[in-house]
């Protein structure tokens, strides 16, 4: 079992780093014909694992003891056995691995399956497992494994795919794909699971001339009962409907919110749990299918990240909207919690809390293709101040107002954050997200542009102490950003970068081949401009300010030998850089190693940046090239 190594007592230790050390959970998984049965994913050993938790004894259990963490797993429905899936050092290829609930031997779950990325997991409730697979040779395939027998293959495509879910009866299987060619859009169908046989289609892409998307979130959780909960954007935001693909009907929910909708299933079938999020912000309502009547959930102002609705005992009664509920909240000022909507908090681990940090503010910009909203948070004392972008990933996200110990880390040393969700991002409708096409790359960097206008002009931030930084998408605009604005950023931090496009294709995992096929329109080899024109690598020679480069060596997203491309190119031009390569994948899950990261990339921001106007500037700075 992994421990915290830090020995300096809790005074000692700086909130900054309180606040990735101090023991967080997930909201808790629980079985579906046993409630009691709960799966949660912690921190509290240093290490990010899953935990089993027997609500009925509170007895807490780690399932999973690995050096680099486990995150992916899951609940048989009976609450017997623990799925989890088994990586190599972060590289997220791998095979499902099973334990029983209460303990013992891991062993491998569907024996005479090949290693391979995650495609989606489905277990029915006579043992049947449905897994998802993705390869370089074969694409995505989709293998049914029954008890004691050999697996077999009954789906098969070179596009993304994966398993959407199993109907109550295992008797359907909805898969979700992108055979059209789209990956931003899919569309899905439901088949037989013996055989893989068609039952019903649904494809709002109309074969890739209308980018619309639908996505699953799953089927009624009642005997007997075929309904299936998906998502779609016909409207031009995402909002549930009920689909039935025995007789192809589908029906319509009256739910007037603005912003995106999405849903989960209450135990009974007979409502749901509704998920609405709006300009960063999220919160809870029930949905009574056959009233058509919508009942505001109370949760507390910031952000709702997850949410379920557990069986009520009869004894407690089920009269209030929130009855069974359970969800993990935090804003930017507060951390999170997974509370009830009765008011208790459902799980608190033990150790210290995570110190508070600020609230964020709105700030609305006008750019180039529309209104942009960026979240803003400040230290004390007045600007203009060093302020640095913190660039989120994906692209297909967006920043909220939650808990997040990175800018709260900033802020602590003086500096402003601002977190612009650009032209791409979820959470403002479909043609926001659907905007980043072909130009991709540029076109968020001219959001980013827009809203950097903002902070110096309104006296937020000083214009010679500029940090352009992020992870993954967030690190590919990074340098993307001071190749292609090379007089706008003192300095660059970049976490598991996009360094060079055409590498980063050709090494990366199938199913991020088919997303940058949609976003720029093809191939290397089919669009080779467009490539290029969005490529960091492609500018390097511009770049003229100090960069911070970190990547994992084992990462299969933004795999490090395009990495090394692009550092070996700084080189060349003698450009003031620190590279930091780590033995894990996409990022890390082991704390202490989330902690060296950041501390390196505020130390690194701190040497390299100028000082105030009329003071020298910080140590070891150096002057690059022009």
């Amino acid at each position: 079992m992994t421990q915290n190594t830090d020995a300096r007592p809790e005074s000692a230790v700086p909130d900054w780093e309180k606040r990735f050390r101090a023991p967080r959970v997930s909201l808790p998984e629980w079985a579906e014909d046993a409630p009691d049965r709960s799966l949660y994913i912690s921190n509290v050993t240093g290490t990010f694992e899953l935990y089993a938790w027997d609500r009925a004894t509170d007895e807490h259990r780690q399932a999973t003891d690995r050096p680099n963490g486990t995150t992916d797993g899951t609940l048989t429905p009976d609450g017997e056995e623990i799925w989890w899936f088994s990586d190599t050092d972060g590289d997220e290829f791998g095979v499902w691995m099973r334990q029983p609930f209460k303990g013992g031997e891991d062993e491998v779950a569907v024996p005479g399956l090949e290693p391979s990325f995650p495609a989606g997991l489905a277990i029915g409730r006579d043992g049947t497992a449905v897994v998802g697979r993705s390869t370089d040779e074969d694409g995505t395939t989709i293998h049914l494994a029954r008890p004691g027998k050999e697996p077999v293959e009954i789906y098969r495509h070179r596009e993304s795919a994966g398993v959407g879910g199993l109907s109550h009866d295992g008797t359907l299987l909805v898969v979700e794909h992108t055979e059209h060619g789209d990956a931003m859009h899919s569309a899905l169908r439901v088949v037989r699971p013996d055989d893989g046989s068609t039952v019903a289609e649904l494809d709002d892409s109309e074969g890739g001339t209308k980018e619309l998307g639908l996505t699953v979130l799953g089927f009624a959780p009642v005997a007997g009962d075929q309904r299936l909960l998906i998502a779609h954007q016909r409207r031009g935001r995402w909002e549930p409907v009920i689909w039935e693909p025995l007789t192809g009907t589908t029906t319509d929910l009256s739910i007037d919110l603005p912003g995106d909708v999405s849903a989960d299933w209450y135990p009974d079938g007979e409502a749901l749990l509704i998920a609405h999020s709006h300009q960063a912000r999220s919160d809870l309502w029930r949905y009574e299918i056959a009233t058509e009547t919508l009942s505001r959930i109370e949760t507390p102002p910031g952000s709702v990240s997850d949410a379920t609705a557990r069986p009520v005992p009869a004894s407690h009664g089920s009269g209030t909207a929130g009855a069974g509920v359970e969800y993990l909240w935090s804003s930017a000022a507060e951390p999170p919690r997974v509370r009830s909507a009765s008011g208790s908090v459902v799980l608190d681990p033990p150790g210290m809390q995570a110190p508070p940090s600020v609230p964020v503010e709105d700030a609305w910009v006008e750019g180039p293709g529309g209104t942009i909203h960026a979240l803003v948070q400040k230290p004390a004392g007045e600007g203009p101040f060093p302020t640095v972008f913190d660039v989120h990933g994906g692209p297909t996200w967006h920043d909220s107002d939650t808990f997040a110990g990175q800018p709260a880390a900033w802020v602590d040393h003086g500096f402003a954050v601002v977190r612009v969700n650009y032209r791409g991002s979820t959470g403002y409708g479909r043609e926001w997200t659907d905007a980043l096409k072909h130009r991709v790359g540029l076109i968020e960097l001219e959001d980013i542009a827009a809203v950097r206008e903002w902070a110096v002009s309104s006296g937020l931030a000083d214009p010679e102490r500029l940090v352009l930084g992020g992870g993954s998408w967030g690190g590919y605009l990074t340098l993307l950003g001071l190749g292609t604005q090379p007089d706008a950023w003192a300095l660059g931090l970049a976490a598991v970068p996009v360094a060079d496009y055409v590498t980063a294709y050709h090494d990366e995992m199938e199913a991020l081949k088919s997303m940058d096929r949609t976003l720029l329109g093809g191939s290397p080899e089919e669009v080779p401009e467009r490539f290029e024109a969005s490529s960091p690598i492609t500018y390097v020679d511009r770049v003229r300010v100090p960069v911070y480069i970190s990547a994992g060596v084992n990462d299969p997203r933004c795999p490090i030998r395009q990495v090394e491309n692009y550092v070996r190119r700084l080189e060349e031009r003698d450009i003031p850089h620190e590279v930091y390569r780590y033995d894990a994948g996409h990022g890390s899950l082991v704390v202490e190693e989330r902690i060296k990261q950041l501390r390196l990339e505020i130390d690194f921001a701190l040497r390299h940046l100028p000082g105030p106007k009329g003071q020298e500037g910080p140590r070891d700075r150096r002057q690059a090239p022009a």
